[in-house]
């Protein structure tokens, strides 16, 4: 049997705790025959590690971990920044899920599979890939681990009870010591791996590309924590224990560009369909890249890293039922969950020109155009843009938007989506969220209107304050990873689709990053940021060329507004914030932006006009800076970093 397959169908086996296999041994230890009694065997076990790394997939909440068919799973992390908001909910933060015990668990069996490495009877080019396997994960959880806690426990073997509970404790690495073992832990797989692009195991150019993702966050830490005020003080801060010297911040962004550069200069990858002809081709591939990732494979191929799921097992997942428009819910009773930010929606370059002024500083123009700051509602008194069609305000957007996001006026599976939360009467006063009767509004044209686009409840969208959450509230929804194409049930356990957790345009803008951050950039690494970032926006149907110009400032909010939207809702801003050490003052009272179109009755026919304005009933976020590193369980110590 292909040793793939075996693997594909052993982790949900294994992650069931149904099976007759497992019921023949003790739950809670894995004996030494059993890892190497045979090839099956030893992937069956490697099945169960791979199943249980701490990827921030559909399932992952910030608040309630790794669950099986989350509500709203990974959203949570999009809710939780300035990407998103809950359709009902005002998650603020910060992350409550400890992730600390289960984390450790898994890397004691890590060690323990490392550990009996030699005892595995198999050949040796196979023996070789899953010790580089095993290195590969022990640096993902560990990396997963230092985000959180900083300095750790560095534990590479596994531990035994011998009745004294002190031979068990390991004191903690500084942080600086723990983010260098993570990079030894990849250049060790580095050494071992295959040259392949198999998306379901780690190999040669995933070990490279997390690499990158973990040096980045490294770097970043050491180059902004002081800069950005956030200074640390007490025991774990006198002992390094949490805090990396801005003087080894260029060691990480060095780091960064070499394993980067191995993953560009491969040949292996590439991004998925990377010269469209219009932004509409632009688009579709980019929706695809979601939608069917495993549609997308070849040579070269953008997907680097997945996690597969499959219907109606353990690994299956919940996004397309709580996410899609209720207009198409199809009796499931809680759609519409994710509601991106007008906040997002603004940092998605047009198509006019380059995106930067005459002076070489980087403008992006909001959404109509107007410039517009005042967020406190509808104003008779204001001369508003108006369009014919909701969806012509966003018609010369990037393209990735319209993948992206569900827009007032998208068409998704085959419905016009109605999103519209305002009314404005030809005396020139307005309805805003509340209801106009059964018999609506008489337009000039003689024609009824309706305050939120349709009289029946099932036939819109947008912000209806009933409280029932299935409604956006900030004027847009989500069409990445949804499954537009095929029907999903109105019911859990039908989400199959793969997530991406390691594609090659994070590679890209890694590179890029670390090009512009590093003290000692080059010309050549300008260059080559420059035409990575090119060619993420090539992909997007961008005709323009923008420059790595030397001015760090404006070539770092180049290259973070194309993270920015590039990455949008994968899990990735919420730890951008974090690692830039922006995240606190970000959320310092801050309120989330909404777009809300409103049908203007004063034109005959009747036009859309679109008002910004504070995310209806939200009440603020902070957040205080402490948070960046959280408190390790079990430490009595209440100060987050005193923990020693």
């Amino acid at each position: 049997m292909d040793k793939k397959k075996i693997l594909l169908f052993l982790i949900p086996l294994l992650l069931s705790g149904c099976s007759d296999y497992l019921s023949l041994q003790p739950r809670n230890k894995v004996t030494e025959d059993i890892v190497v009694r045979s090839e099956e065997a030893i992937l069956a076990y490697l099945a169960n590690l791979y199943g249980r790394l701490p990827l921030e997939d559909f399932n992952w909440s910030p608040y309630n971990g790794f669950v099986q068919g989350n509500a709203w799973g990974s959203h949570d992390s999009a809710d939780w920044c300035d990407e998103a908001m809950n359709s009902q909910f005002d998650d603020i933060g910060p992350e409550a899920h400890d992730l600390w015990a289960g984390a450790y668990r898994l890397i004691r069996d890590i060690n323990l599979f490392i550990s009996k490495y030699d005892d595995f009877q198999m050949e040796e080019g196979a023996k070789a890939r899953l010790l580089g396997e095993a290195y590969a994960m022990r640096g993902i959880v560990y990396g997963e681990l230092a985000k959180r806690y900083g300095g750790l426990s560095l534990i590479t073997v596994p531990q035994e009870f011998n009745g004294d509970v002190e031979n068990l404790k390991v004191p903690r690495s500084t942080e600086l010591e723990t983010w260098r073992f993570i990079l030894k832990q990849f250049d060790t797989a580095i050494s071992l791996l295959p040259d392949d692009t198999d998306t379901r195991r780690l190999g040669l150019w995933s070990a490279y590309a997390y690499k990158s993702r973990y040096a980045l966050y490294a770097a970043s830490i050491a180059k902004f924590s002081e800069p950005n005020g956030v200074v640390y003080a007490g025991e774990a801060a006198d002992k390094k224990l949490v805090g990396i010297d801005v003087s080894d911040a260029d060691f990480f962004y060095g780091e960064v560009l070499s394993a980067a550069e191995k993953v560009m200069s491969s040949g292996r990858y590439g991004l998925f369909r990377p010269t469209p002809a219009d932004p509409d081709e632009a688009a579709a591939a980019y929706q695809t890249l979601f939608e069917t990732p495993d549609d997308c494979l070849g040579t070269p191929q953008e997907p680097i890293f997945c996690r597969g799921y499959q219907q109606r097992t353990f690994l299956t997942h919940n996004w397309d039922i709580f996410n899609r428009p209720i207009q198409v819910a199809n009796g499931w009773k809680y759609p519409g969950r994710c509601n991106p930010t007008l906040d997002l929606v603004d940092d998605y370059d047009d198509y006019t020109d380059d995106g930067l002024s005459n002076t070489g500083v980087r403008v992006l123009t909001t959404v109509g155009g107007t410039g517009d700051t005042d967020y406190n509602g509808y104003d008779a008194g204001k001369n508003y843009l108006k369009f014919d069609n909701p969806l012509d305000i966003f018609a010369r957007k990037d393209a990735r938007l319209h993948a992206t996001l569900i827009l007032p006026g998208s068409t998704y599976k085959n419905t016009k989506i109605i999103i519209q939360g305002g009314l404005v009467k030809a005396d020139g006063s307005a309805i805003f969220r509340t209801g106009v009767g059964d018999g609506g509004v008489v337009g000039k044209d003689g024609l009824s209107y309706y305050t939120y686009g349709a009289a029946d409840k099932m036939r819109y969208s947008g912000f209806d304050p009933t409280g029932s959450g299935s409604y956006t509230r900030s004027g847009f929804l989500v069409r990445k990873w949804m499954q537009e194409s095929r029907t999903v049930p109105a019911e859990t356990g039908y989400g199959d689709n793969t997530w991406i957790d390691m594609r090659y345009a994070e590679v890209l803008l890694n590179y890029a990053e670390a090009a512009v951050e590093i003290s000692t950039r080059t010309d050549g690494q300008n260059r080559k940021a420059q035409d990575a970032i090119n060619a993420i926006r090539h992909r997007a149907a961008h005709t323009d060329e923008l420059r790595i110009s030397g001015n760090l400032n404006n070539d770092r909010a180049l290259v973070r507004n194309e993270r920015r939207v590039e990455l949008a809702l994968e899990n990735k801003r919420y730890w951008d914030l974090f690692r830039w050490r922006t995240f606190h003052t970000s959320f310092v009272s801050r309120k989330k932006m909404s777009l809300v179109p409103f049908i203007d009755l004063r034109e005959d026919p009747p036009q859309y006009i679109f008002v910004r304005m504070y995310m209806p009933e939200f009440i603020g976020q902070t957040f205080d800076y402490m948070r960046y590193y959280r408190q390790i369980p079990g430490i009595s110590n209440s100060s987050l970093v005193q923990n020693p």
